[in-house]
């Protein structure tokens, strides 16, 4: 498998994990105040993913005591951005998605949460200069008008009221914009390790969370009902984050966040299987609208003659086209592996996504 090929895989796997984590945070909700439920999302999360961690660490020590380390540490430079991710994404994004539930049917709000592809895709075309085609721009266009159509009120599969943007379609709204400046925040740091990354992001954002809700009021639950939100935090948040991350290293903010807009289908269909119903007219319009802006981002390709200018940095890495360079160590051959390289300029023609070795102008 090529490795583009290989991080659309690794986007759509983790959009499936996300979007099944929605309707159960939805069936949940009937039990536990919104912010308890974001709480326990990314504490399971967080948790989950230290316990890996130190499976995978004590699994590469027992190979071989002096062995490399898998990762580069992160560094101080890369702190605030990874900060201002969990600010957004790990703290404001999930208690803004758990007050949309409140009032949202489930299926609607997982339709919404293709929001945050295009937002992602604005974010990084305006403030990170990352470049889009016009195939792009006529899928955001489809998405957005898929979400406006759900947030009027009397579109969704039963909602009701009179005409006017439903609160908790704003909310959901919200929280894809809050996740849109993650997305993006993120990119900064794609290059360590993902698992690090999520695993940081669950232990701050989940405590954060459980505060909020015990200040308003919430008393701890019962051990089976955490125990249940924390696993579908750990696979719906946690593994579906270090997923994202993977791919967004490799596809860059806007494809990563096109693949990864897929995930309401897949809340959907489980949506529907645990409160079966019969959809609006309009709600399967808007599915159509938002299936198809996702098959214009699919199906996007990038090509062109450009210049990779003299960069040094460290992650991890095969020898490619992009990484022909000899080593200051003794090297066994395994790949991939990490340490510190230089890329010496090239100029050559090849598709190519904004990776971390593709930010290059236009």
């Amino acid at each position: 498998m090529k490795p583009h090929h290989r991080a659309i895989a690794t986007a759509l796997f983790a959009a499936a994990l996300f979007g099944a984590a929605t309707p159960l945070a939805k069936a949940l909700l009937g039990a536990m105040p919104p912010f308890m439920v974001a709480g326990l999302f990314y504490l399971g999360s967080g948790a989950g993913l230290a316990v890996a961690m130190l499976v995978r660490r004590l699994s590469r020590l027992s190979r071989t005591a002096d062995a490399p380390p898998d990762h580069a540490p992160l560094r101080l430079a890369e702190l605030p951005w990874l900060a201002g991710a969990i600010a957004a994404g790990g703290v404001a994004g999930p208690a803004l998605l758990m007050l949309g539930l409140v009032s949202t049917p489930a299926a609607t709000s997982s339709l919404l949460l293709n929001l945050e592809g295009v937002l992602t895709a604005l974010i990084a075309w305006l403030c990170f200069r990352e470049n889009f085609d016009t195939q792009i721009a006529l899928g955001m266009a489809a998405i957005v008008a898929g979400g406006v159509l759900l947030s009027w009120t009397g579109s969704g599969a039963h909602a009701a009221g009179s005409p006017g943007v439903a609160p908790g379609a704003l909310f959901v709204a919200a929280a894809c914009l809050c996740w849109a400046i993650d997305n993006n925040l993120t990119r900064k740091v794609s290059a360590n390790d993902a698992m690090t990354i999520a695993c940081i992001k669950g232990l701050v954002a989940g405590p954060v969370n459980l505060g909020v809700a015990f200040w308003l009021g919430a008393h701890w639950l019962d051990a089976a009902r955490v125990a249940g939100a924390m696993a579908v935090g750990f696979t719906g948040y946690g593994v579906s984050l270090v997923l994202f991350v993977v791919a967004l290293r490799d596809l860059g903010s806007a494809r990563t966040g096109a693949y990864f807009s897929v995930a309401p289908l897949f809340g959907v269909a489980l949506s529907l299987g645990i409160w079966p119903e019969r959809p609006a007219v309009t709600f399967w319009l808007a599915l159509a609208l938002m299936a198809f802006g996702v098959w214009l981002h699919v199906r996007e390709r990038h090509e062109h003659e450009h210049t990779h200018d003299m960069l040094d940095h460290t992650h991890r890495h095969r020898h490619d086209a992009h990484h022909q360079h000899d080593h200051d160590f003794d090297w066994d051959g395994t790949e991939p592996h990490t340490h510190a390289h230089r890329h010496l300029p090239l100029t050559h023609t090849h598709a190519h996504f904004p990776d971390v070795h593709h930010r290059h102008s236009h």
